[in-house]
C-alpha cells in the first residue's frame, strides 16, 4: 500500500514547487489607480468650493444674527401647551422653569435677526414673552437692550428693537421659491452655544396643523433636518446665497431631524405690519373643517361627493352660524376657486378681507347649491358659553342602549338657564365612558336637533328617529354644542 501511494505523493509535491516557481517568476504589478489624478484633482476642487460655499454663508449671515437673553419673573405656574415643540432647555439647575420648586428669575436664551439697520429685529414670540428685560448681543460684541414693537401670537412671530444705528442687516430671501431638497443653514445658540452654524436640507414645504392648540395653523411651514436645538428658536434659516428662507420656531423632539421654520414671506409681512404699528386682522368664516376622505366614517355617508371639505363644527356667533351653513356640507369652491383640502380651505379665505362677502359652493344630499357667507374678524379666543351643569330631572331621563347615552327634553327653562339658543330638542346628560356616543365626542350638554335629516323634538321622535336609522351604515346626528353648531356619526360595530 505504501509503494503505490510514493508515486502520488512525489507528483503532488512536484507539482506544489512548479507552482510556487511560477508565481515567484512573476513580476510585481504596481496598483492601478481606481481614480483618475485629474479626476481626484476635479473632485477635490468641487470639495473645497462647496466648503467655501458654507463657510461664506455663515460669514455672511452671523453679523447680522443676534442672541437674545431674557429674564421675567417666576410666579411659580410657568408652563406651556407648547413646551414639546418649542426650543425649550432640558431640565437642569440652571433652567428654573423647568423646577418649579425654585421660584428664581427665569432666565432662558433665543435667537433672532435684524432685518433693519435701525435696529429692528425678527424672533419669535415665544422667546420673550412676559419678558421683564430683552438682552441682545451681536456678534461683534455689543450688547443692548431691546424693546417689544409688536407680537402676532397666531403665526408666533415679533419683532423687537435696540437703539442702534447702521447695523449689519441680514438679505431676505423668497420662500415661496425654495425647493424640497435645496441646501439650508441654522444659525443661533443652542444650548447657550452662541453662533453655532449647522446644515442640511429642506425637507418639506406647506407642513400645516403644528400650532393647532392656539386655535390657528400656519398652513406652510418649512421643514428641515438641519440640527436646530432649543435656543434655536427666533433665528434665521438660510439658503447656499445667505438669504434667509425662514425662521426657526419649532422641533419635533430632540435630535429628531425634524425642525420647522416660519417661511420668511409670512413673517416679513407681518413684521412690516408690527413695525407700522398696525393690529394683525385676520378673515374667518368661524368654522372647524376636515378634508374629505380623512374620516372613513363620514366618508361613506358622503356617497357622490367626489373632493372637498366637510364642514365639522360652525362656532357660536360665528360668521358662518348666521348663514345658510350647516354642518355636514361639503364645501367645494370658494368664489370659483376650487378647495380639496382644509389647507387649501384656509388659504383661500385668508385672502378675504375682514367683511368681505364670499360664495361658497357647496354639495348636501346630493345636490349642489350656493351658500353667501360674509366673513368676519378671526377672535384672540373664541368665545364659550355657560359650562354651567344641568341638573336633570331623573324620571324624564332616559338611556338610549347601545350607543352609550343619557337625554332628556330640553325644557325652556334648561335651554334659557344654559342660554342656548335652540328651544327644541333632547340634551345629553350622560356619555358612558368608551361608549360609541365617547368615541364620537358626544359631550354632556350637547343638545340633539336631528337624526338622520328628521328634526327631534322630543325624546319620543328622537328615540323614533334612532330606530328607523340603519346603524351598520351609521346614523348622523345633528348637535348644537353651547351655542355653535357640529354633528356626530353613530356607527355599529365601532364600540
Amino acid at each position: 500500500m505504501l509503494s503505490k501511494l510514493q508515486p502520488m505523493r512525489l507528483s503532488i509535491l512536484i507539482l506544489c514547487l512548479t507552482i510556487s516557481t511560477s508565481f515567484a517568476a512573476q513580476p510585481e504589478v504596481a496598483p492601478t489607480p481606481t481614480v483618475p489624478a485629474a479626476a481626484a484633482e476635479a473632485g477635490k476642487d468641487v470639495a473645497h468650493q462647496l466648503n467655501n460655499a458654507f463657510a461664506k454663508v455663515f460669514e455672511t449671515v452671523a453679523p447680522s444674527v443676534v442672541i437674545i437673553e431674557i429674564s421675567k419673573k417666576n410666579d411659580g405656574s410657568e408652563s406651556s401647551p407648547f413646551d414639546d415643540l418649542f426650543f425649550q432647555g432640558q431640565p437642569d439647575e440652571n433652567n428654573p422653569r423647568r423646577n418649579p420648586g425654585v421660584l428664581r428669575p427665569i432666565q432662558s436664551e433665543g435667537s433672532g435677526f435684524i432685518i433693519r439697520p435701525d435696529g429692528y429685529i425678527f424672533t419669535n414670540v415665544h422667546v420673550i414673552e412676559d419678558a421683564d428685560k430683552i438682552d441682545v448681543k451681536l456678534r461683534d460684541g455689543r450688547e443692548f437692550q431691546a424693546k417689544v414693537v409688536g407680537t402676532d401670537e397666531k403665526t408666533d412671530v415679533a419683532v423687537i428693537k435696540v437703539d442702534a444705528k447702521d447695523l449689519p442687516v441680514v438679505q431676505l430671501g423668497d420662500s415661496d421659491a425654495v425647493r424640497v431638497g435645496q441646501f439650508a443653514f441654522a444659525i443661533g445658540a443652542p444650548f447657550k452655544l452662541d453662533y453655532t452654524f449647522t446644515y442640511g436640507v429642506v425637507s418639506g414645504k406647506g407642513r400645516s396643523k403644528l400650532l393647532q392648540a392656539r386655535g390657528y395653523s400656519i398652513s406652510d411651514y418649512l421643514q428641515t433636518d438641519a440640527s436646530i436645538n432649543p435656543g434655536n428658536s427666533g433665528g434665521p434659516l438660510c439658503d447656499i446665497d445667505g438669504k434667509v428662507i425662514g425662521m426657526n420656531t419649532l422641533i419635533n423632539g430632540m435630535n429628531r431631524g425634524l425642525g420647522f421654520a416660519i417661511p420668511i414671506n409670512m413673517a416679513k409681512e407681518i413684521g412690516a405690519e408690527l413695525i407700522a404699528g398696525h393690529k394683525i386682522v385676520r378673515p374667518w368664516l368661524g368654522i372647524r373643517i376636515e378634508t374629505l376622505g380623512d374620516d372613513s366614517e363620514i366618508r361613506d355617508l358622503l356617497k357622490g361627493a367626489e373632493k372637498g371639505v366637510v364642514v365639522r363644527i360652525i362656532e357660536a356667533n360665528a360668521p358662518a352660524y348666521k348663514s345658510d351653513l350647516r354642518p355636514f356640507d361639503v364645501i367645494t369652491h370658494v368664489d370659483g376657486a376650487p378647495v380639496e383640502t382644509d389647507s387649501q380651505l384656509q388659504h383661500e379665505i385668508l385672502k378675504k378681507k375682514v367683511g368681505q362677502n364670499v360664495e361658497l359652493t357647496v354639495w348636501r344630499k346630493g345636490r349642489t347649491i350656493k351658500v353667501p357667507v360674509k366673513t368676519g374678524e378671526l377672535p384672540s379666543e373664541i368665545a364659550r358659553a355657560s359650562n354651567e351643569s344641568i341638573q336633570p330631572t331623573q324620571p324624564k331621563q332616559q338611556g338610549v342602549g347601545k350607543f352609550g347615552l343619557q337625554v332628556q327634553e330640553l325644557t325652556k327653562d334648561v335651554a334659557d338657564r344654559l342660554h342656548l339658543p335652540v328651544q327644541q330638542g333632547v340634551i345629553v346628560t350622560d356619555v358612558e365612558d368608551n361608549s360609541l356616543a365617547a368615541q364620537q365626542d358626544i359631550q354632556r350638554e350637547d343638545v340633539i336637533t336631528e337624526v338622520d335629516g328628521k328634526p327631534v323634538t322630543d325624546v319620543r321622535s328622537f328615540r323614533d328617529a334612532l330606530n328607523e336609522a340603519d346603524p351598520r351604515r351609521g346614523v348622523l346626528l345633528y348637535l348644537d354644542r353651547k351655542g355653535g353648531k357640529t354633528f356626530a356619526v353613530l356607527k355599529a360595530g365601532n364600540g
